[in-house]
């Protein structure tokens, strides 16, 4: 289900915008990071934009002047994509691409890109599918085409297919999709809390390793139990639940 299927890296304009109550160091630090979950994806940072503002404008959320200079920033760096750090709603993500000549995304849609990519297990994959989709939805619009199973192209890449459907074609199958994996989740969630209830009387103790992704997770993992789960210095390497049995020495007070 990834979004990014190419032989070189995407150059992307990163957009953040400072809104009241934030500081300008919380949005810069913020453009960092996604910068660094741009890399993950497979595209590189070819510049960025920052904007100050009371509220984000209804149509452009940056403003039409700002989004203007947006896009000269793009040509003049050869920009495939611009991200924008904020949330944005569909009517600013199709305004901004009409404006742009260029794809406009989000952060979120970024995200999505990286769980597309990273997802391995039945149940991480029809979890990842379904936000897509959910994602899309509000987003499709007539002449756009559709393939809901396989996406080539850059960062948020618009549906693509072999030809071009019908927005009200497209909007049920979309939905219809949306249903069965709802459905499929329910009974892997079923299946999930019956492995929960086996474990639960086995005696065992379960213990669950929580943290901000990047942050050593998978790394102390591998190295309490030797699980063989992939490390790399990256956001959201892994994102599949690993379970493992570790043993501890009876006399040992710490376990």
């Amino acid at each position: 289900m990834s979004l990014i299927e190419r032989a070189i890296r995407e150059r992307i304009v990163l957009v953040g915008v400072t809104l009241p109550p934030n500081a300008e160091d919380d949005t810069e630090a913020s453009v960092d990071e996604l910068a660094l979950l741009i890399d993950t994806a497979g595209a590189d940072e070819a510049a960025r934009v920052l904007q100050r503002r009371e509220a984000p404008d209804p149509t452009f959320f940056v403003g039409k002047g700002k989004a203007a200079e947006i896009k000269e920033v793009s040509l003049a760096v050869d920009a495939d994509t611009v991200v924008f750090d904020n949330e944005l709603t569909p009517a600013q993500q199709f305004n901004l691409e009409k404006l742009l000549g260029r794809t406009a995304i989000d952060r979120t849609a970024v995200i999505l890109d990286i769980f597309a990519q990273n997802a391995h297990t039945l149940e991480g994959k029809a979890q990842v599918e379904l936000a897509l989709l959910r994602y899309r939805l509000p987003r499709l619009r007539r002449g756009a085409q559709a393939n809901y199973t396989r996406q080539a192209g850059g960062i948020g890449t618009r549906l693509r297919g072999s030809g071009e459907t019908k927005l009200e074609v497209d909007r049920r199958r979309i939905k219809s999709r949306i249903a069965k994996l709802e459905a499929d989740l329910r009974d892997l969630g079923r299946t999930r809390k019956l492995q929960r209830k086996s474990r639960s009387r086995s005696g065992l103790q379960s213990v669950s390793i929580v943290g901000y992704t990047n942050a050593g997770k998978s790394t102390l993992l591998n190295r309490l139990t030797d699980a063989g789960v992939l490390v790399e210095d990256r956001l959201f390497a892994t994102l599949d639940p690993t379970t493992r049995r570790l043993s501890c020495p009876e006399a040992s007070p710490s376990c």
